[in-house]
């Protein structure tokens, strides 16, 4: 589908949802009734009839008889939390004042939330859609008795996945830590790597549904205000049933939907986030997802690793053209190689012109579907590595290259050369694994290109391409910046990658108030030895 139709259907989608905002088809907030029983008869109307939703009546004190409600759902709550800091202080531990409290109602949650429970976060609330929402999340609800407010508990108890070292962004020399299913794990993950008071997490909820907690990051006085705003706004607008992965939302807010190449970033790694928001990018956290996304996301940023801010300069940049070299290679090389063999057999060397015409003699297909059908085998046999258990899928990509390969050219089914040709772009795409999903499509593009009008339809191609990348935004800013527009300072992390200290200023492109991140450009000058320090005096 064109890319005007993504853009059409997505701003209907978003007019409808703002015109029933408007019209009041979505429900207005309800209050707590002093009537305890009706209050649990909405809950029990809201919640259903759902076994794992606890409703727990009890008699505040002994003395008072209050009648109270706890409302949790059970796998949701910490259970010697619930029992040992709300049950127990509820029913046993309140020594109330007859006098001021046994009457007065109203003055009962107060005193509950400032001298009974012995737990953190406590939130008054008077609306009953809060409460029904809250309970849902994993709160702790209290409900007493002509109270027409009630007590949020954040008691928050489930099994989750401990934090372990990332699997698809490995690093030799750096950090180990990954992110987990748990957005408090992970925002107190940033916490640790940004201990800046001006570091912000911003909350809403996204999905008519699901509910699920979504968290903007950012350092106030580093990344722009108006992105910040940009972001909310997409974010709001999102009109959907539910939210399970931070790829639901990365499909929703990005620029252009059409594109082969994505405009937001993704990364599992909370030093390549901090490192991200400290340049004056934000971050979107999502519960129960291990992943980030950073926004704006720019096309070098693909070609960037970790270890090569932990390596030496020359070493770092080197490595950098090797993956940008390989990523070629992997789109290139299949389609580069069916030109030549169709179209221009001359342009290779006599003795490799005739090793290549020696291995295809008596093939039954031409070249170009000869390659096109070894991709696919190529992109089969990655699919099954990956879906299948992992016991069994690195030993299924191995032998099945080798066993079908080999068995493919002792067949006379393809040459020994095109080969050669898919193993090497086979090895070059998994470079650079941000961009492997179009990657794999521009390869079969490339190809086919190549094989209807030779180099003139790769030169076609790439001149689409390069437009395209071009005419590329993310949350407004240009996608091959600091390329074009060119910008000699921002060239220092690019094709190169400069010293630290050389890196004085933070992206021009992301436009932060914020522009200096170090005193100065200038070389640190090393300490003078002891015997120099003696000759100096």
């Amino acid at each position: 589908m064109p890319g005007f139709l993504f853009k059409k259907l997505h701003f209907k989608k978003i007019l409808n949802h703002e015109q029933k905002k408007s019209a009041g088809q979505y429900s207005s907030s309800v209050s707590l009734s002093q009537n305890l029983e009706e209050n649990l008869r909405v809950l029990r109307e809201a919640l259903g009839s759902s076994s794992d939703v606890i409703i727990r009546d009890m008699k505040i004190s002994s003395d008072s008889n209050i009648d109270a409600a706890v409302v949790y759902i059970d796998g949701l709550v910490d259970r010697a939390l619930l029992n040992h800091d709300i049950l127990r202080p509820l029913m046993f531990n309140l020594q109330l004042i007859k006098d001021n409290l046994s009457h007065n109602h109203k003055s009962l949650i107060d005193y509950i939330k400032s001298s009974v429970l012995t737990v953190g976060q406590i939130t008054v609330v008077q609306d009953i859609d809060r409460v029904i929402a809250r309970v849902l999340t994993g709160h702790t609800a209290i409900l007493t008795e002509g109270a027409t407010r009630a007590l949020l508990i954040d008691a928050k108890g489930w099994e989750t996945r401990r934090i372990e070292e990332p699997k698809n962004e490995l690093s030799i020399r750096g950090s180990k830590e990954s992110f987990t299913e748990t957005l408090r794990t992970n925002t107190a993950l940033l916490r640790r790597k940004i201990r800046d008071p001006r570091l912000t997490f911003e909350s809403l909820q996204i999905g008519e549904r699901s509910k699920t907690d979504v968290s903007i990051a950012y350092v106030q006085g580093i990344t722009p205000d108006n992105l910040i705003e940009e972001i909310k706004q997409r974010l709001q607008r999102i009109d959907t049933d539910i939210i399970l992965d931070v790829s639901y939302l990365e499909q929703f807010i990005e620029d252009s939907p059409s594109s082969l190449f994505p405009t937001v970033g993704s990364s599992e790694r909370p030093d390549v986030v901090a490192a991200r928001i400290l340049e004056g990018r934000a971050a979107i956290l999502v519960d129960g997802s291990p992943m980030a996304l950073t926004v704006p996301f720019l096309f070098i940023e693909g070609f960037q690793n970790p270890d090569d801010y932990y390596a030496r300069p020359f070493f770092a940049a080197l490595v950098r053209w090797v993956r940008l070299l390989g990523y070629l290679l992997s789109i290139y090389l299949p389609g580069i190689f069916v030109s030549l063999k169709t179209f221009h057999p001359e342009l290779f060397p006599t003795q490799l012109l005739v090793s290549v015409a020696a291995a295809r003699e008596g093939l039954p297909l031409p070249v170009v579907l000869e390659a096109l059908l070894m991709l696919l085998l190529f992109e089969i046999l990655r699919e099954a590595g990956l879906r299948m258990p992992r016991s069994l899928g690195q030993a299924v990509s191995i032998v099945g290259a080798l066993v079908i390969g080999q068995a493919a050219v002792s067949a006379g089914l393809v040459g020994a050369p095109m080969v050669i040709v898919i193993a090497t772009t086979a090895i070059a795409s998994f470079l650079v694994i941000l961009f492997a999903e179009p990657g794999a499509l521009y390869r079969f593009i490339m190809t086919l290109a190549g094989g209807l009008l030779g180099l003139f339809g790769i030169v076609l191609v790439s001149i689409e391409m390069l437009s395209h990348l071009a005419s590329l935004r993310s949350l407004g800013v240009a996608y091959l910046s600091p390329v074009t527009p060119l910008n000699i300072r921002g060239l220092r992390d690019t094709f190169i990658r400069a010293p630290l200290w050389a890196m004085d200023s933070r992206p021009v492109s992301l436009d932060s108030p914020n522009t200096r991140r170090q005193s100065s450009g200038q070389m640190p000058r090393p300490p003078k030895s002891s015997s120099q320090q003696g000759d100096t005096q």
